[in-house]
Order: C-alpha cells, then sequence, then structure tokens
C-alpha cells in the first residue's frame, strides 16, 4: 500500500481549473498564439501563468508517397549503412594504420546488404497493407490562450496591443 502525499506548489498550479483562469484571446492558428505568449515574455510578462489551449483537436495524416519493396529495401540499405559505419568506427580504432579505413568500410557495405534484407523482408511481410507513407500531425480548430484570473487585467493589455 503506497502513502498519500502532499501535491507540490507546481503540481497544484498545473491542475488549476479554467475557472480560475480568464481566456484573453482565441486565434484561428497555433502561431499567432505563440506570438503572443512570446511578446508577452519579451515584455517581461509572467508567462508560467499562462496556457494555449487547443480545441477542436484533431489528427492530419499527409501521406507523403507510395513504398514499394524496392524503397523499402532502399531505406534498410541506407539505415543499415549507418549502423554498420558506427560499427566499423568502433571496430576500426582498434586497426593498425590504414587498415581502420577497410574495416569501416567493409562495417558500411555489411550493413547496408542486411539493412536492405531486413528492409525488403519487413514491407513483404505485411502482405500490401499499408503500402504508403505519411506523416501525421494533431491540429486544433482554434487555439485559446488563458492566464490565471489575478493577472487577467494585465494580460489583456498585449491582446489589445496587438
Amino acid at each position: 500500500m503506497t502513502n498519500p502525499t502532499t501535491a507540490s506548489q507546481d503540481q497544484q498550479q498545473a491542475s488549476q481549473t479554467y475557472d480560475e483562469q480568464r481566456l484573453i484571446a482565441t486565434f484561428d492558428n497555433y502561431p499567432a498564439a505563440q506570438q503572443l505568449v512570446d511578446r508577452m515574455s519579451g515584455d517581461g510578462f509572467p508567462v508560467e501563468h499562462v496556457r494555449i489551449v487547443g480545441d477542436g483537436v484533431r489528427t492530419v495524416e499527409y501521406v507523403t508517397g507510395r513504398v514499394t519493396k524496392g524503397k523499402a529495401a532502399l531505406t534498410g540499405a541506407a539505415g543499415g549503412a549507418w549502423f554498420g559505419a558506427l560499427i566499423g568506427l568502433l571496430c576500426g580504432m582498434f586497426a593498425v594504420g590504414p587498415a581502420w579505413l577497410w574495416v569501416l568500410l567493409v562495417a558500411v557495405i555489411i550493413g547496408a546488404l542486411w539493412g536492405a534484407m531486413f528492409g525488403y523482408v519487413a514491407h513483404w511481410s505485411t502482405g500490401g497493407r499499408r503500402d504508403f507513407s505519411s506523416v501525421q500531425t494533431l491540429q486544433a480548430r482554434r487555439y485559446d490562450v488563458y492566464v490565471d484570473a489575478v493577472r487577467a487585467a494585465d494580460a489583456a493589455h498585449y491582446v489589445e496591443a496587438s
């Protein structure tokens, strides 16, 4: 059984409810909200009392291209070559004279071959499911800037100045 502990002051501040905060601005994009907070910070406002809250959050996946067995093998070869270079450099430290260069070269080649094989087999094993590459992001419908109620009047001056 664990013993209950009291929350630190930082934990208590982090768990404040929105009732203790005031909405000072709403933006359509995150950079605009970030710019307001940056301006407040630059002028010495205690920004540790500011929150940027994304409302209506959704995930957006941008498809960047098709992945074929060849591309998977090439990507695997590149990763394997980097791993081989690391192993080659570590082993090459113990080689005498110019032999370290041959150790590095052989390690890169072996790493690339194994990486290509693993990349190909990994893609082949999916059976054609998810034959594309993508980047996933989070986006919000709007970004609200909240400030602790005690400092809301001071923060409102920054919104009026923009």
